[in-house]
């Protein structure tokens, strides 16, 4: 019978869904009501010790959208501001009402050995399942030297690493940036410190955008703005990049972060590498509902697949990524023109001629395709709007 549940470094998720380190796991009360509602565990928003000030701004939220749907979001927001007792407190309430939802705490300290430690051996004996190291927060904390300023230095994210894991007596998860150029280096590094697993991707370091009438960034924050943390489905492609080439160079758990709304970009995430997958934007956008299609489409496609469980889906894709001189490039594929679909428009023909290859052309009612000026680059199928064309 297929199943949603699957173990992780020995840790048991009733399903692969579970809420990422963020405004949703902001509050206990707010994680009580997530779980209740089905999803399968949650990453409390980050922990930082008691005397790291924490003054957040307003406005601190941006969106792109294309009419009324959002595309991209922006958030300058900085970490919990509960206290450590409270979140200690908090956990064996959710534990005692919860038993089976996992719990990580994610956590974040100054680069200061006995600071990194002290907060793990801190919760070394609480109720939580495991441990995040945000080494990747991309705004306010790195003007603080934390946050994307350990993450983007293999030397300081081995570091911290290595004092963790001298005390964890947890499994360790190291939440990794894009905002680096080689994102093998920082794997390798914490690896090698002894890592149990990684979390992938944070943010994207951002500017959405310029009001054109005012020349003020946003978010506005009194006239003012500064660069922020990039999420939602328009970062999916460097959320899927970043886990499979995790996943090219290490063996060990991802979870995995970055545009997921439903259930297909979920499966997605785990055919390149992820274990489970952490879900932020898509729940501030909708709320905590989204977990119920989430949940019963993955298994209605897992079940179609005839696979038992999400440990099933995991890497299925990695075999077919390679090297760009690797690709089968002796055979080509050409447009196919739909003509109960097409209306003339001529688009095709515009785009095809003024990007390079001049392959297309209406003649007598119809597109034409010169197969020796075509190439099979694929946009003519990318830019018609009505689907006409499919590459073969």
């Amino acid at each position: 019978m297929t199943t949603l549940a699957t173990k992780v470094l020995g840790i048991d998720f009733e399903n692969p869904f579970i809420l990422a380190s963020a405004p949703p796991t902001a509050k206990i009360e707010s994680i009580d009501k997530a779980f209740s509602l089905g999803w399968g565990g949650a990453v409390f928003k980050t922990i930082t010790p008691d005397d790291l000030e924490m003054i957040e701004a307003s406005q601190r939220y941006a969106t792109w959208k294309v009419g009324n749907k959002v595309y991209g979001f922006e958030n300058i927001e900085l970490l919990s501001h509960l206290t450590v007792q409270q979140w200690l407190d908090g956990s064996k309430y959710l534990r005692q009402k919860h038993p089976t939802k996992v719990q990580i705490a994610s956590i974040m300290a100054p680069v200061v050995k006995e600071e990194w430690q002290k907060l793990v051996e801190t919760f070394n004996d609480s109720d939580i399942d495991a441990f995040e190291l945000n080494f990747s927060c991309p705004h306010g904390m790195p003007e603080k030297g934390i946050g994307m300023a350990i993450g983007t230095s293999a030397e300081v994210s081995f570091m911290i690493t290595e004092w963790v894991m001298e005390v964890a007596k947890k499994p360790v998860f190291v939440k990794l940036s894009p905002n680096v150029t080689n994102v093998a280096a920082i794997v390798d590094a914490v690896e090698k410190a002894g890592a149990n697993g990684f979390a992938a991707i944070n943010t994207v370091q951002s500017l959405m955008g310029i009001d054109l009438d005012t020349f003020e960034p946003m978010p506005n924050v009194n006239g003012k703005s500064t660069y922020g943390g990039y999420s939602g489905i328009a970062v999916k492609p460097i959320g899927l990049r970043c886990v499979a080439q995790i996943r090219q160079h290490s063996d060990l758990p991802i979870l995995g972060i970055g545009g997921i709304s439903n259930w297909h970009d979920a499966a997605e995430y785990m055919c390149v590498g992820a274990d489970v997958v952490q879900v932020c934007t898509e729940v501030m956008l909708n709320g905590y509902g989204v977990i119920n299609s989430m949940k019963q489409g993955l298994l209605n496609y897992l079940e179609s697949k005839g696979l038992n469980s999400p440990a099933d889906l995991k890497n299925k894709a990695i075999a077919n990524l390679s090297a760009h001189e690797k690709l089968n490039k002796q055979k080509q594929v050409y447009p196919h023109i739909d003509d109960a679909l097409c209306v003339k428009c001529g688009k095709c023909v515009t785009i095809c001629d003024e990007s390079e290859h001049s392959a297309l052309s209406l003649v007598d009612g119809h597109i034409k395709v010169d197969t020796k000026a075509c190439v099979g680059c694929s946009l003519c199928s990318h830019v018609c709007a009505k689907s006409a064309i499919k590459m073969k």
